[in-house]
């Protein structure tokens, strides 16, 4: 996974900087035993995959069956758990051509698996940057933004978020193909400028604009409530509650995209210049690459640790003959008044 734009690609290229020098040179891993380096990062291919599509399943699951898709929050949700499950899918393709730095799946697999492994990390991204502008809306001004959240835009504003995923993904179905036992970038279009201009531009598209959206999103949010609440003539003790455990998603979110796809992205910025340490730089890198996987497995987590909402119906999912309490919600409009001291408002957070 080392010279595209997608967490699968980087890794298998080698350096486009200069294309008859490759990371994955088989001087470098031929070895007589599989070391405990390739074995470990198999093992943790293997465990980030089965919890990632264990818990984007629960998402799912939760959503279809508890929630419907009642609120455009939740219809952004289910388009990130869908995204991030199908993210899961490529990994055992790309783990098992790591492990014997050969690919058996032929050329056409090659593409679809590149095509859908980029899709789903775009959507991704860009459904929880979507997901920022959302709970900002919901929390801060609920009645004047009704409009713009019922599910049904939700669902159009999710339709356009996978087509316009596909943008990014299509030189992958021109330059990507299984050649010399890899599948990688086709070294017709391995150049300095060609390499640099796309991994600015899916830096651009996957990370800075997102993070930066996210950013201020999120910290206007934050300084909303607090101001609400300094101003409020007698505020409830849920105001200091909600404050406090929206402030706790927001760096919980932020964090774990920055550290998950920063490194990625930094590698790959990274791999233009040579190095002397190369065995050290691609095992790294695997590392890294990893990482990045490991962000669709976060999310889901998230829910459960930041929202009760989603804790509620994780828990009615895996133990169906209790009976917890359920959380309501206006399906147009979420109308989380932040005077309310229900704890109507704890859902908010979803």
């Amino acid at each position: 996974m080392d010279s595209s734009f997608t967490s699968e690609t980087f890794y298998n290229v080698g350096s486009i900087a200069d294309p008859t020098t490759s990371y994955l040179d088989e001087d470098m891993y031929l070895q007589e035993d599989l070391d405990v380096f390739s074995v470990t990062m198999a093992v943790l291919y293997l465990a980030v995959c089965i919890v990632g599509l264990a818990g984007n399943t629960l998402v799912i699951v939760a959503i279809l069956k508890l929630d419907k898709m009642a609120s455009a929050t939740t219809v952004y949700i289910f388009n990130l758990a869908l995204a991030d499950g199908l993210f899961m899918v490529g990994l055992p393709f790309i783990a098992i051509q790591n492990f014997q730095n050969h690919w058996a799946f032929g050329d056409l697999a090659c593409k679809l698996v590149m095509v859908l492994d980029g899709i789903n990390q775009f959507t991704s991204v860009f459904c929880l940057t979507v997901m920022s502008i959302d709970r900002y809306m919901a929390l801060v001004d609920p009645l004047r933004f009704a409009r713009w959240r019922t599910p049904r835009r939700a669902k159009i504003v999710s339709g356009f978020l996978w087509l316009f995923s596909l943008l990014p993904v299509l030189p992958i179905t021109i330059h990507f193909s299984a050649r010399d036992g890899l599948c990688n970038l086709d070294p017709q279009v391995a150049s300095d400028s060609w390499w640099l201009a796309f991994i600015t531009y899916t830096f651009v598209l996957g990370f800075a604009l997102p993070f930066l959206v996210m950013i201020v999103s999120y910290t206007a949010l934050v300084v909303t409530l607090r101001t609400h609440r300094h101003q409020a003539s007698s505020p409830g003790q849920e105001s200091p509650r909600l404050e406090t455990q929206v402030t706790k998603m927001v760096v919980a979110v932020v964090l774990a995209f920055a550290v998950c796809w920063l490194p990625f992205y930094a590698f790959n910025f990274c791999s233009l210049y040579h190095t002397d340490l190369v065995l050290t730089f691609a095992r790294c890198f695997e590392f890294v690459v990893l990482l990045s996987y490991s962000w669709s497995c976060a999310n889901p987590i998230l829910y459960a640790c930041l929202s009760e909402t989603f804790g509620r119906h994780f828990l009615t999912l895996l133990c169906p003959t209790k009976r917890f309490p359920s959380v309501q919600c206006n399906p147009d409009t979420e109308r989380y008044d932040l005077n309310d001291t229900s704890g109507m408002g704890n859902s908010a957070v979803a």
